[in-house]
């Protein structure tokens, strides 16, 4: 199927396949024990088969397709959420279908010819034991499951708190987007004072090339002087860093803290280190790893506030390395023409600038062709010349008479400031602030801490703050993670309403979802990792896995649930051991993550507790509708003819 769409095995596809292999079994498991329970009543192979497939075959349906409504609304999330889990999507839902086609068809055929009769066979120690420890948990299920349907007000009660604990959680707790990937690669930018010369800047690169090699864990670098980019400047660098490999050395987080503290005592010269991204999103090369932009129509009030702005962020305790390409103190000379001076003395204004470019613009004047090779000879100044201001005041002009004319003598030179270069983003000049996170900071609490400093500093109103790269990415993703989240409960609201043709059922089965996502949530919070997206897709999952042990109880074979309770506590014990094997087969297959190895307890433990009380809660209502559309029915065939009945 991957190779027919033209899909890569990169990591979210592959961590599809690796989920797959956890929960399409399930399918599986709840024909196999079904089959298993009816061959224990003392029927034959096919008998049980026949039966026992009958009875949970429309259950295994609606499994199958609730898990595959989750992912129909990920085939048409747009941004870059929906470019990352496209591939993922598609590849549940063609694995979860034919996992539920082979459940239908193969699956009772192996049975019909395979399962051995259990009161013929004899059994082990280990069977025994097994069997002695299922029997006790299920007594233990039995008592609890009494006392849930006992006091179904406070099981329901107990419900909604978790619901409303939920909800608090998702809304208050930390949120990232893509998690550092160590890729044995981390890149230095570094960045001197705007007026210093190419030979101190390679003089200060080197030793910082240094001390980068001089880290045991590093294998080696490359270093170069004017990076930056289309707008490269002298006085900017970058060091490329490879590591050893990784059971040489720590993750390469640890490895840029070790760098930070040694390369910050370097004078000079300031160093900026960053874990490559697995993801760059965005064009714009920048010192740090986030950016967060300035844009104005009015430069000199742009320039005025970007320092102010940098040196608030400098002062947030999340953030790091906080910088900016804003340099416009940039040492220069501004020659201004005496108009009418040069005009007496028959100098032009293009012969000045000829002169200025034969000292400084290095003017190729011929070429040396070699037999294997060619060189440009080029005219300027020697360089002990080109660094001194006061050289300019010792050029000579040629006249239209010939004669030589002093440059200070038709033009004034003025020291002056200017900048090295103006950045402009969406056709206006802007300021682009880069920074990094501390550890243990996510993304979405600096956002958070950056939107409130710079709301107390009140911006003037013509200029605007925009973030840009992966802090942009991850605003956006932050509104469709939501919005996806809804649909995909909506879409298996829609779905296990048309099968169950009921609109009470559904809501018993999606009942399982407040208790999965508090579980997930309160395991990432207790492991200190942030809701970043692997975790959110791990969610993901759960709205379709926490459905599988709630269709069980739900899906019990007296249609009516009875007001005493009695038909759902007899469909809560016959499920209780493929409900306990699902699930643990889910939990040993969890490379999901944390967040989805701990709500699968939730989702598979206390959906039959929940779920047979919101049954038993919901039966009188149920039935009602029921009636309801009975007499709509008869109603309708009363006013039409018998065919019409039909």
């Amino acid at each position: 199927m991957m190779y027919a769409f033209s899909y890569s095995l990169d990591n979210l596809s592959l961590m599809a396949l690796t989920l797959c292999v956890g929960f399409v079994v399930d399918d599986a498991i709840v024909m196999l024990e079904n089959i298993t329970r009816h061959m224990e009543m003392g029927k034959s192979r096919l008998q049980a088969t026949l039966e026992g497939s009958k009875k949970v075959g429309f259950t295994i349906v609606s499994m199958t397709l609730s898990l595959v409504a989750v992912f129909i609304p990920v085939l048409f999330m747009g941004g870059i959420l929906g470019r990352l889990l496209r591939e993922f999507g598609v590849v549940i839902i063609v694995a979860v279908l034919i996992s539920g086609f082979v459940s239908l068809t193969l699956t009772p055929m192996l049975c019909s010819r395979m399962l051995v009769d259990e009161h013929t066979k004899k059994h082990g120690r280990f069977y025994a034991m097994s069997e002695r420890m299922f029997d006790a948990m299920l007594g233990g299920y039995r008592r609890t499951l009494t006392l849930a349907l006992a006091h179904r007000r406070l099981t329901l009660a107990v419900f909604f708190a978790v619901t409303l604990a939920t909800g608090i959680l998702f809304t208050t707790m930390s949120k990232g987007f893509l998690p550092a990937d160590d890729q044995g690669l981390i890149l230095v930018f570094t960045e001197a004072a705007q007026d210093v010369s190419f030979r101190a800047m390679t003089d200060m690169q080197r030793q910082v090339a240094e001390i980068v090699k001089e880290n045991p864990y590093v294998q080696g670098a490359m270093s170069t002087v004017g990076a930056g980019g289309p707008s490269a400047s002298l006085n900017v660098g970058r060091i490329f860093v490879a590591l050893k490999p990784r059971d040489q050395r720590p993750s390469a987080d640890v490895v840029i803290q070790q760098l930070r503290g040694p390369l910050s005592r370097v004078s000079g010269i300031k160093a900026y280190v960053q874990n490559i991204p697995a993801i760059r999103i965005g064009g714009q090369i920048t010192k740090s790893s986030y950016q967060y932009t300035l844009q104005g129509t009015d430069t000199t009030e742009l320039y005025q506030w970007a320092p102010r702005v940098e040196q608030k962020l400098r002062s947030l305790p999340g953030l790091v390395d906080v910088t900016s390409d804003l340099q416009i103190a940039k040492p220069q000379v501004t020659v201004e023409i005496d108009r009418n001076k040069a005009s007496a003395l028959g100098v032009s204004a293009q012969a000045i600038e000829a002169t200025l470019y034969d000292a400084y613009g290095q003017r190729q004047v011929s070429t040396i062709f070699a037999p294997t090779n060619q060189y440009w000879v080029v005219m300027e100044l020697q360089q002990r010349f080109q660094t001194d201001p006061s050289v300019l005041s010792l050029l000579y002009v040629r006249s239209a008479t010939g004669a030589l004319v002093p440059l200070n003598s038709v033009a004034t030179l003025k020291p002056t400031v200017g900048p090295l270069a103006i950045n402009h983003l969406g056709q206006l000049p802007s300021v682009t602030i880069s920074f990094d996170l501390r550890p243990g900071v996510a993304i979405g609490d600096a956002i958070k801490e950056i939107n409130k400093a710079t709301a107390e500093m009140r911006l003037p109103a013509t200029i605007n703050g925009i973030y840009q790269g992966t802090a942009q990415a991850f605003q956006s993703s932050l509104q469709g993670m939501g919005i996806l989240l809804v649909l995909a409960i909506f879409v298996i609201y829609l779905v296990l309403g048309i099968l169950y043709e009921s609109f009470i059922h559904p809501l018993t089965i999606l009942s399982g979802l407040p208790t999965a996502g508090f579980g997930a949530l309160v395991t990432l919070l207790l492991f200190g990792i942030e809701l970043n997206m692997y975790a959110f897709v791990g969610i993901i999952m759960l709205v379709g896995i926490v459905n599988m042990p709630d269709a069980l109880p739900a899906d019990h074979d007296d249609d009516d649930g009875g007001a005493d309770g009695k038909p759902a506590h007899r469909a809560g014990l016959r499920r209780r051991r493929r409900n306990a094997a699902a699930t643990r087969t889910r939990g040993c297959r969890r490379p999901g993550g944390i967040a989805t190895a701990d709500a699968l307890y939730h989702a598979g433990d206390l959906p039959v507790l929940r779920a047979p009380a919101t049954v038993v809660r919901s039966a009188p209502r149920a039935a009602r509708s029921r009636t309801r559309a009975r007499r709509s029915r008869l109603r309708r065939c009363e006013n039409s003819s018998l065919e019409a009945c039909r």
